[in-house]
């Protein structure tokens, strides 16, 4: 634990660790090279069975394998989205593209045709790597409605047809040298004008981040992690994957969360550590009061994503018996910039975020002014240090609005700081909607709403929600004449946004609370759907 006694919000960069020049790839085979025979990789089918296993020096060498042919069909600094749910191929893709020196592009494997469409033209990617199908989404047939007319993209590779994935092309295989410094993923997220934006990720951020999670969690060389969340996440292919890397820990990667089945793993496994967002440990102590289950593996329990209730944190703790930390951080800083400490009071533990982590600077600057607030002060919370991204691919204007000429990237949150450094999350500056653990984007949900001939005007808003954190709700107001059937609505959305973003209320408005500008108030239809004033459909 830090010891601070601040009069401002504002925690310098604290160098009690450092930051290693380190790249995904380098990591893969200093670790490989420590214990080839180290158990590396397990694969959990959408059963929950396990399957294939990988030691460190079979995952380096399919690893580079890969790379190899990946250098033979594209250049260093090309992208390559990558859409599927987690298997051992999404791990294997992240490992060759980093020895291959090409940017891996993620994408939601909810997606539909625009969403997909709309990744693949944003970031420029020279290829489509897939599955034919997951969870019902006809993945397959997506692929190609969505890269029809994109002469950019070059391949769409199924990734379960080695042959293809492994396949030779006309360049000479060699794999380049990666530098630190160098893009290695673009996440999409945030988007506040329509569609979400492109953070590029650099190797230094991810890999350090990730070591430094690990150590502040405390886990230990050669442990279990199972990795339930998704690769297109931080969470998933940052947080757990080379945290697991860097501690030679042997990582169960997860086809589907399924709570029941995530409970027999821990058990069968002896499963150590594992992050998840509250939605999923509130599920998992329901399936343990079911059916009850030895998880005394457990040591560590990390969650963040969204709001950690308190009543959550000392569920977790009593059921499982171990340890629970709370992150907080965005894909914008690869990803966590705070975090607890495993001796922390159960109160911090349960009341704020943690403190800022290794080399990590932290203030709480006005909104207005973006000026330091004194302690105890609701202010935008800011980061400054090797974490922040590159950039917003191919997006200037929004880099510039989001990190500013002092290096401080401006997350969009709201927050406050004690005395002491830690920090409470309070709210957010931004109208992005975390349904758990997910960023969603009203702009993105109301785009499509406006096609809808009886739509006149829409807002999407977020609504507090015991279990999701919050929920999708959509305020609108009808064309003259036209009555609206939250039935159909839902069922438009579905043919043209993945599930989690469709309302999950409905709302019918005569008229809209405005700004003095003309904008639509989305924080007054909040406090009056609280205050009872609003009815769903």
């Amino acid at each position: 634990m830090y010891q601070f006694e601040l009069t401002e919000s504002l925690v310098p960069p604290q160098d009690d660790d450092i930051i290693e020049e380190t790249t995904v790839g380098e990591l893969l085979r200093r670790t490989a090279a420590q214990d080839p025979t180290a158990p590396a990789l397990v694969e959990v089918d959408m059963e929950g069975r396990t399957g294939r296993t990988w030691s460190y020096g079979e995952l380096l060498a399919d690893s580079e394998r890969l790379a190899l042919a990946l250098s033979s069909r594209f250049a260093p600094g090309e992208r390559i989205t990558v859409w599927a749910p987690n298997t051992p191929e999404w791990l294997l893709m992240e490992y060759a593209c980093a020895l291959a020196g090409v940017t891996l592009v993620t994408a939601n494997p909810a997606y539909q045709p625009q969403e997909l469409r709309y990744v693949l033209e944003q970031s420029g990617s020279a290829a489509l790597f897939s599955v034919e199908s997951y969870r019902g989404n006809p993945m397959a047939v997506i692929a190609k409605e969505a890269c029809a007319g994109l002469d950019a993209v070059r391949e769409i590779v199924d990734l379960d047809d080695h042959s293809a994935l492994y396949r030779q092309g006309e360049r000479a295989p060699a794999l380049p040298e990666v530098t630190p410094d160098d893009a290695t993923q673009i996440q999409y997220t945030s988007g506040t004008t329509g569609f979400p934006k492109g953070a590029v990720l650099h190797h230094r951020g991810l890999t350090n981040n990730a070591r430094l999670v690990f150590k502040r969690g405390r886990v230990r060389q050669g442990s279990t992690w199972i990795n339930f969340m998704p690769m297109f996440h931080t969470s998933g292919c940052g947080i757990a994957t080379l945290g697991c890397l860097q501690t030679a820990s042997r990582m169960l990667i997860v086809k589907v969360f399924e709570p029941a089945a995530i409970l027999r793993l821990i058990e069968s496994e002896g499963a150590n550590a594992l992050v998840g967002v509250p939605t999923m440990l509130v599920a998992m102590l329901e399936a343990l009061e079911q059916e009850p289950r030895d998880v005394s593996s457990l040591r560590m329990a990390i969650s963040g994503g969204s709001m950690v209730a308190p009543e959550l944190v000392r569920r977790v703790r009593d059921a499982f018996g171990c340890d629970f930390e709370t992150v907080y951080g965005q894909t914008e800083v690869s990803p966590v910039v705070t975090q607890h400490h495993h001796d922390d009071a159960l109160d911090d533990i349960c009341n704020t975020v943690g403190q800022p982590m290794p080399q990590t600077g932290i203030s709480i600057r006005g909104v207005e002014d973006n000026t330091v607030v004194p302690i105890d002060t609701v202010g935008e919370i800011c980061v400054q240090g090797y974490c922040n991204m590159i950039e917003y691919n191919a997006n200037p204007e929004a880099t510039a609005e989001t990190i500013d000429a002092d290096g401080w990237l401006h997350t969009g949150d709201l927050g406050a700081m004690d005395a002491r450094g830690y920090v409470r999350v309070t709210g957010r500056v931004k109208e992005m909607i975390i349904r758990g653990g997910e960023n969603l984007f009203p702009a993105e949900i109301e785009n499509v709403l406006l096609e809808h001939p009886a739509v006149a005007e829409v807002a999407v808003v977020g609504l507090p929600d015991d279990r999701w954190g919050e929920i999708v709700a959509c305020f609108l107001r009808p064309e003259a004449g036209q009555k609206v059937d939250p039935m159909e609505l839902r069922g438009y959305c579905r043919q043209h946004l993945a599930p989690q973003k469709t309302p999950a209320l409905w709302f019918n408005v005569d008229e809209f609370p405005l700004t003095g500008s003309g904008k639509i108030q989305k924080f007054a239809l909040r406090d009056a759907f609280l205050a009872g004033d609003h009815e769903p459909l």
